[in-house]
């Protein structure tokens, strides 16, 4: 990983990205081809096993061809003309078959998709991961009240298990639609020159079903040159799922703030100090995937823009696609690991929830008062009323039900003890569990 990217992936994605393992992509369509190409007698089966024996890694220096691909403006061109000269000094016949009847981005498409296949089981074991720590959280948190904060201020109570339970259902969905686009890009590119194969001849079809069976991706109906659909419903479905970690993550850090003081980040060393401030508990896990929420629309809007492409092979659209994908999706398993750290490890201080929710003397339960009041005195009236008294317990630090218990418009109408647990938390939930619960089996 480099320096530059550590708090933009996670250390597998960044070796899954990383100039050996894209050039060992790159090398794989080359010999995937070969290989199919031999099997249905479209190469000399000596000329396939010849180009599989040169594309070793190893024997390519990344540097050089990188800066040569800049040059060309294509990573095709240089990577199959280094190979062709490492076969030829293998066998000189055989040099003349490497990249038969393919064209560039026949390669460079089908190294991404080789390269996202490698990436869906990464992030599928953090999801998982994630997913599992959420539902343990809904589940052990049922109970636990809170304050609700509606514009960041103070609402009727609801349950930490419900909060949690949403941030599982959006993420849960999120998944699956990853899952769903993810079977829909891992298809292999073979189009030649044009899009027609006119190379092979009548052999193109069988090629590119037999190069797709090489490596284990599907095969479309036709070559997708600039037909970019699939990758942008991908791009953009990574977008949708890092804006709900993200969303996840800003509850979290808010919760962390001192002055809320309801949630922690682990510490520990080396995570969550400050260089300056020894108290420090940074919410760090927020930071980085708020972070990735920050990057990825934009990497979003960047790919997007690159879809209107030109006829059958565009002019910079392809080249500028390869570093959007890696990048979005490098912040989206970043987001995705942060995440699942962060519920794994999540301190959750119900008796602080509780005491917030006291601090507020009641106020928070002014809407359960004014329906009270209300059936009565009808709505504008108990609103009113209820506006007074809630200035007044502000202004004074007293109980709301006090308050109210004082106001002879108030006691006219009430008994004594009407109000007397207007501000138990537990009493004012509605169907908080019924809809926690249904968030939970709604997406499994």
């Amino acid at each position: 990983m480099r320096l530059i990217e550590s708090l933009a992936t996670t250390e597998p994605l960044a070796d899954l990205f990383s100039d050996e393992s894209v050039l060992e992509a790159m090398l794989g369509f080359e010999v995937g081809l070969a290989r199919a190409q031999g099997r249905l007698g479209v190469i000399p089966q000596a000329a396939a096993q010849a180009i599989h024996a040169a594309a070793r890694p190893e024997a390519f220096v990344s540097r050089e061809l990188a800066r040569e691909m800049l040059r060309a403006g294509t990573p095709g061109i240089p990577l199959v003309k280094a190979l062709t000269e490492r076969v030829r000094a293998l066998d000189p016949a055989a040099a003349g078959f490497v990249h038969w009847g393919a064209t560039s981005q026949d390669l460079t498409d089908t190294a991404l998709a080789l390269l996202l296949k490698r990436a869906q089981p990464l992030l599928a074991a953090d999801h998982s991961r994630l997913d599992v720590a959420l539902r343990r959280l809904a589940d052990q948190h049922r109970d636990t009240v809170m304050l609700g904060r509606t514009l960041l201020q103070p609402a009727p109570p609801i349950t930490f298990g419900l909060k949690a339970a949403g941030w599982m259902a959006a993420i849960r969905r999120g998944w699956a639609r990853l899952t769903e686009v993810f079977t829909d890009v891992l298809i292999v590119q073979f189009g030649g020159s044009s899009g027609t194969l006119a190379a092979l001849g009548e052999q193109g079809i069988d090629v590119g079903r037999a190069l797709a069976e090489e490596l284990g991706l599907g095969y479309p109906d036709a070559p997708w040159h600039t037909q970019r659909d699939r990758l942008a419903a991908l791009v953009s479905a990574c977008g949708i799922q890092t804006g709900s970690l993200g969303k996840m993550a800003r509850d979290i850090a808010l919760l962390t703030q001192g002055e809320v003081g309801e949630a922690a980040e682990p510490g520990g060393a080396g995570r969550g100090g400050s260089s300056t401030m020894p108290h420090k508990r940074n919410p760090i896990a927020c930071a980085v995937t708020l972070a990735a929420a920050y990057r990825v629309p934009g990497l979003v809007a960047s790919f997007l823009s690159a879809m209107v492409q030109e006829h059958e092979r565009a002019v910079g659209g392809v080249q500028a696609e390869l570093p959007t994908v890696a990048a979005v999706v490098q912040a989206t398993g970043l987001a995705v690991a942060s995440m699942a750290e962060a519920a794994e490890t999540l301190a959750v201080d119900g008796a602080r929830m509780r005491a917030n929710i006291a601090a507020t003397h009641g106020t928070i339960f002014a809407e359960r008062a004014m329906m009270i009041l209300g059936a009565t005195l009808g709505r504008d009236v108990a609103h009113k009323i209820l506006v007074e008294a809630a200035e007044k317990s502000i202004a004074e630090q007293r109980r709301l039900a006090d308050v109210l218990g004082e106001m002879p418009e108030v006691s006219r109408h009430l008994a004594k003890d009407a109000l007397r647990d207007l501000d138990s938390p537990e009493a004012y939930l509605g169907v908080a569990e019924a809809f926690r619960r249904r968030l939970i089996s709604s997406t499994e």
